[in-house]
């Protein structure tokens, strides 16, 4: 059984396990829900983008971690953490948050929900100092969820991914430690 990293009202965060490459391609691989991640991905495509995420777990202790409703075990997506990796990111290295959902999940504030925790384990088990979100402009639904986190849009963070290059420059939003008790409790009012 996969470990079990934090469980929230609603959630369960936790490590990948058997089975999980699979389900997660079979909900995930939508056309809306891989919009501002460069499109359906082959099944080779989505082994890849799993080695790595299994590496950052092995490496690092934290990854973008399954998250499943509660009750019913039903696998809505991830969340969680690693470090900024990206081509031409000027700040490689930095504590990383990211999500992504099933289309039927959104709207629901299950991102949220996964989100807080996360930030919540980046602020105090791993220590960061600070944590950031990247997306794109045109990706209002994600930096709007990383602005009701409390975090702000940073213009000199900008870069260009090359994977991504068509859609414009891959844009961060910041928060610091500091600022999270503030954030946060202004995110759950």
């Amino acid at each position: 059984m996969a470990e079990i990293v934090v469980e929230t009202e609603r959630l369960r965060l936790r490590e990948w396990g058997e089975g999980d490459e699979e389900r997660f391609y079979a909900v995930m691989n939508k056309p809306a829900v891989m919009r501002w991640l460069g499109g359906l991905q082959t099944p080779e495509q989505w082994h890849a983008v799993v080695e790595r995420v299994l590496g950052y777990q092995r490496d690092l202790g934290f990854t973008f971690w399954i998250v499943e409703e509660r009750g019913t075990d039903r696998l809505l997506g991830w969340c969680g953490l690693k470090r900024l990796n990206y081509e031409n990111a000027p700040n490689p290295g930095e504590m990383e948050i990211g999500w992504r959902f099933r289309e039927d999940g959104w709207g629901k504030g299950f991102a949220k929900e996964a989100a807080i925790a996360s930030l919540d384990l980046a602020f105090g088990r791993f220590e960061a100092p600070t944590a950031v979100a990247v997306t794109f402009q045109q990706n209002e639904a994600s930096w709007g969820l990383m602005e009701r986190l409390g975090m702000r849009y940073v213009p000199e963070f900008d870069y260009v991914d090359p994977r991504f290059a068509a859609i414009g420059p891959t844009r961060q939003w910041r928060l610091h430690a500091e600022d999270w008790p503030a954030a946060r409790a202004a995110a759950l009012a």
